[in-house]
């Protein structure tokens, strides 16, 4: 017979310590972000379209602040 801890919880004094959550870790590196800038400063050469090339360079700066 198996038990569901859903409908039955186990007993107050064999219910487990809870575990602290584990450490965020990075998504991108410190040369991803290098990566990444060094390809919006060479789209945004090649662009015409001055709305995007506004966008590029706003997100080419916000990228800035992470290396």
């Amino acid at each position: 017979m198996t038990s569901n801890t859903a409908i039955n919880p186990p007993p107050a004094d064999e219910t487990p310590a809870p575990r602290e959550p584990a450490r965020a870790r990075a998504l991108l590196s410190t040369a991803d972000f290098r990566l990444l800038r060094a390809a919006l400063a060479s789209h945004a050469k090649v662009t015409t379209d001055t709305e995007e090339t506004a966008k590029i360079n706003a997100l080419y700066h916000r990228l800035g602040s992470y290396t």
